[in-house]
C-alpha cells in the first residue's frame, strides 16, 4: 500500500473511534495507515486505508530488529516506521490510537513557518501556548515554576525554518506526566497561536503522539525497548533532539492538531513507570548535551549509536538495549 502520507500507529484493541478519526483524515489527503499490534489486541484490523501486521505477521518481517524486540511493549512501533521506510515513505506521521485529529490537522511541510524561540536550557512549549500550570512529560519537575522556561513575546513574527522533525500539541486530554494528573487533571485545550521553534541547544521533551519526521531524521525514530512505556518516546525524544542540532536544525512545536480520547490508565502505575525520568532526565540530558558527535547527515547513524552507548555507560539503560539498536541501524542502511 503506498500513499502520499503515511501514518503509524501500535494498539491493542479494536478501532477506537480515535482511529475512526484518523482514517477519516488519511482519506482526505490520500494517506495510509500502518497498524502494529501485539500479543494482547485484535487479530485483524478492517478499516479502510490501514494495513495491520499482527504480531505473527510481524515475524515474518524481513528486519534483523523483528526478532530482538521484546513482546508487549510500545518500542513494537519501530516495525511500522521501518515497513514506512521501506516503502521510501517522502515523510511519515505517527499518532496514537487514541489521539483524532482535530479540523487544524493539515498535512506539515519540511518548510514551516513558526516563531523562534529565544534560548534558553529549556523550554516548557506547554506554557508558550497557554499561560497555566501545566508541562510535558518528560520536563524536570524542579524546573515547572521556572520563569525563564515559558517567557515568550507572542508578538514575535514568523519566520521560515527547514524542520524535519515536527511536534503538534493535543486538546482535551494533553501529554503530561502522572503527577499532573493526580494533582491537576481537568480537561484542558489549548487557545490558537503561531507555531514555535526551539533552537539548538534548548530542550524540551516531545512524544510519539502527532508527530512529523523526514528521511534525514529517520533513524532518530528508534524507540528503546529496554525502559518503561512511559519513557521509551521521553528518552527518544532527547537523542533524537541532541542528534537532530548536530544538523543545524532545530525542533518545532505547533498548536493544538489532535484531541485526545486517552485510553484508560492506572495513574499510579504510570507515576510508577515515570519515576525514572522523574529522577534522571536532567541526568540525561547532561550526558548527551557532553557528547562530542559529528555534524551533517552522513552522521546521523553513527551520532545515535553513540547517544545509546553513552546512556548505557551510565545506567540509564540496560546493556541489552545495544543489540538492538545495532540491529535498527543495520536495518535503516540496508534500507538506503
Amino acid at each position: 500500500m503506498s500513499a502520499m502520507l503515511t501514518a503509524v500507529i501500535t494498539t491493542i484493541q479494536e478501532p477506537t473511534p480515535s482511529v475512526h478519526g484518523i482514517i477519516q483524515a488519511l482519506d482526505r489527503v490520500n494517506g495510509s495507515l500502518l497498524v502494529i499490534g501485539d500479543k494482547k489486541g485484535p487479530a485483524k484490523f478492517t478499516t479502510p486505508r490501514s494495513e495491520f501486521f499482527s504480531l505473527s505477521a510481524q515475524q515474518q518481517l524481513p528486519f534483523t530488529l523483528s526478532p530482538l524486540l521484546p513482546v508487549g511493549h510500545y518500542a513494537r512501533k519501530n516495525l511500522g516506521y521501518l515497513i514506512a521506510i521501506s516503502r521510501h515513505a517522502p515523510f511519515l506521521y505517527e499518532t496514537d490510537d487514541d489521539n483524532a485529529p482535530n479540523r487544524s490537522w493539515q498535512i506539515r511541510t519540511l518548510q514551516t513557518r513558526a516563531q523562534k524561540l529565544t534560548p534558553r536550557p529549556w523550554a516548557n512549549v506547554y506554557r508558550l501556548f497557554r499561560n497555566d500550570l501545566i508541562w510535558p512529560r518528560g520536563f524536570p519537575l524542579d524546573r515547572v515554576n521556572d520563569p525563564a522556561t515559558f517567557v515568550h513575546e507572542p508578538a514575535m513574527p514568523l519566520e521560515t525554518f527547514e524542520c524535519p522533525i515536527q511536534q503538534g500539541l493535543a486538546d482535551l486530554s494533553p501529554d503530561v506526566d502522572a503527577l499532573w494528573r493526580l494533582l491537576l487533571d481537568r480537561e484542558f485545550d489549548f487557545p490558537p497561536g503561531q507555531s514555535v521553534w526551539l533552537p539548538p541547544g534548548t530542550w524540551c521533551p516531545f512524544n510519539s503522539q502527532s508527530t512529523w519526521w523526514w528521511p534525514v531524521t529517520y533513524p532518530l525514530l528508534y524507540l528503546p525497548a529496554y525502559c518503561s512505556f512511559r519513557m521509551t518516546d521521553i528518552w527518544r525524544s532527547f537523542v533524537a533532539q541532541r542528534c537532530l542540532w548536530e544538523l543545524g536544525r532545530g525542533l518545532v512545536f505547533h498548536p493544538a492538531e489532535v484531541i485526545q480520547q486517552r485510553n484508560v490508565h492506572n495513574l499510579l502505575r504510570d507515576f510508577e513507570q515515570e519515576i525514572p525520568g522523574y529522577l534522571h532526565n536532567q541526568q540525561i540530558v547532561n550526558t548527551l548535551t557532553e557528547l562530542s558527535l559529528a555534524s551533517g547527515p552522513g552522521a546521523v547513524a553513527d551520532n545515535l549509536m553513540r547517544c545509546y552507548e553513552a546512556l548505557v555507560a551510565k545506567e540509564f539503560i540496560p546493556s541489552s538495549e545495544l543489540p538492538l539498536v545495532k540491529a535498527w541501524l543495520a536495518d535503516i542502511a540496508a534500507l538506503s
